[in-house]
């Protein structure tokens, strides 16, 4: 049997390949001009070096983490609940403000969480109705250059960095949407949880729109503009029930909750 180190007849022997440095950024093989002259740890240990690295996109993964962690955890016991969402402009003493306080109380008199995101104006206007009714008034605030603390009625807070991880709260530990008149982020949250359902991202839950005066300019372009042009079916627009009644909108919320609580359960895909 031929020994495969020894050359062939007539052949040079060729040299093993040169061993090429790998060294390892956890779980990251660094080649060539990719290795660097220290590690992880010396840089996480050194106190004279630079703190830019809080900066990096990897360490923003990290801080986008700990939000839906801290989220998860504070939220997971939440009882049932109903997001509500309407501007931060509105003014105590307003129509609007009367209306966002009057369902908060009607909302924690039926047994029901509110989760607003926190700040003044029918937010502020929803949370006050709640703990006044002894309620539940839950507060989940945004990091905005112009945005102030939560409001003093919320009994349970939550501040983000980050829109989509304080957007996945709303969605998934509320089992409704009340949106009273405001601007573009209430017209977002609108629209986003129209878009969950209609792509079946998360279950047909009530949509609620809490003043037809305010609403009906845009129910009325839905139907002559998207629907007309067929840019969405007009079954589409069964999703939104628009009213200027707290009575009915609780109404709506508590037999959507009685018809899920007879559903067959959801089937984990978990082992």
């Amino acid at each position: 049997m031929s020994d495969p180190d020894r050359p062939r007849k007539g052949k040079a022997r060729r040299a093993p390949p040169r061993e090429v440095p790998q060294p390892q950024r956890g779980p990251v093989t660094l080649r060539r001009g990719q290795v660097q002259g220290t590690t992880t740890d010396h840089h996480l240990l050194d106190h004279r070096g630079p703190s830019d690295w809080v900066h990096t996109d990897p360490w923003r993964v990290l801080r986008i983490q700990t939000e839906f962690v801290e989220g998860f955890g504070l939220l997971a016991e939440l009882p049932r609940a109903v997001s509500v969402f309407g501007s931060a402009r509105t003014r105590p003493g307003s129509p609007e403000y009367a209306l966002g306080r009057d369902l908060g109380v009607a909302l924690a008199e039926a047994g029901w969480a509110v989760i607003t995101g926190g700040g003044p104006g029918v937010m502020e206007a929803v949370n006050r109705g709640a703990s006044e009714a002894d309620g539940l008034s839950v507060g989940l605030g945004i990091e905005l250059p112009f945005e102030q603390s939560l409001n003093a009625w919320v009994d349970l807070g939550l501040n983000f960095r980050y829109f989509f991880a304080r957007k996945t709260m709303f969605v998934k530990y509320a089992q409704a949407f009340v949106i009273l008149p405001g601007g573009f982020g209430t017209m977002d949250e609108l629209f986003e949880a129209l878009t969950l359902v209609q792509t079946h991202k998360v279950n047909q839950f009530p949509v609620v729109l809490l003043g037809t005066a305010f609403w009906a300019p845009l129910l009325t372009w839905l139907r002559t503009s998207l629907v007309a042009e067929g840019y969405v079916s007009p079954g589409d627009l069964d999703l939104i029930t628009c009213t200027d009644s707290v009575s009915e909108t609780v109404a709506l919320i508590e037999a959507a909750a009685a018809m899920h609580a007879h559903a067959a359960p959801p089937v984990s895909d978990l082992p």
